[in-house]
């Protein structure tokens, strides 16, 4: 199954690209977020874990700038993931595909990592600011999917049980991912 999103698509629908009428109303985050992009190409939002679950972060403007997927990362500390995250989002305007389903070994030392399609029903739940700073798809996602301990994934029989708490599988649709911490909102 191919992804869900088309990388053809040329017009960037991003407040940095249109004028939305609401400039005025931006806060403090909208603003460090729109220089971050002008300055870098991308910024990384990070959403600590609290009483409620894991963290996650997520970068906004890779689409905008490169064209290429958002990218999403789940259940590590905050600055572990943003590092992850600004190391590989670094690398896509080097000319590293961001490929999905396909193991990478340059993300996280001593284990693999796998790029997985992120299903638009979860991007209100999870992706506020990008979709304030885009508005609408189609901008596209990817997630960071990193293996327990000893190296097995989700689709791994002989996964840890912790895994599927850590970090949701939002390549799946929603009515089929398992409940727990990442469906309660939903």
């Amino acid at each position: 199954m191919g992804p869900a999103y088309d990388l053809r698509v040329s017009d960037c629908t991003c407040i940095l690209c249109h004028d939305y009428g609401d400039a005025d109303q931006r806060d403090r985050t909208d603003l460090e977020t729109i220089a971050t992009v002008r300055k870098h190409g991308w910024s990384v939002m990070m959403i600590p874990a609290d009483a409620e679950g894991p963290g996650w972060a997520h970068t906004v403007g890779l689409w905008h700038t490169h064209r290429v997927p958002e990218l999403a990362m789940f259940g590590l500390d905050v600055e572990l993931m943003r590092v992850c995250l600004n190391d590989l989002a670094g690398k896509a305007p080097a000319g590293q595909p961001l490929a999905t389903d396909v193991p990478r070994d340059d993300v996280i030392k001593n284990y693999p990592v796998y790029l997985k399609e992120v299903r638009r029903p979860w991007y209100r739940a999870f992706f506020g600011q990008a979709i304030g700073f885009y508005r609408e798809p189609p901008f596209p996602f990817q997630q960071v999917v990193w293996p327990d301990r000893e190296g097995h994934f989700h689709w791994d029989d002989d996964r840890a049980e912790q895994l599927e708490q850590a970090q949701p599988q939002l390549w799946l649709e929603p009515a089929e991912h398992p409940a727990g911490v990442w469906t309660k909102d939903l």
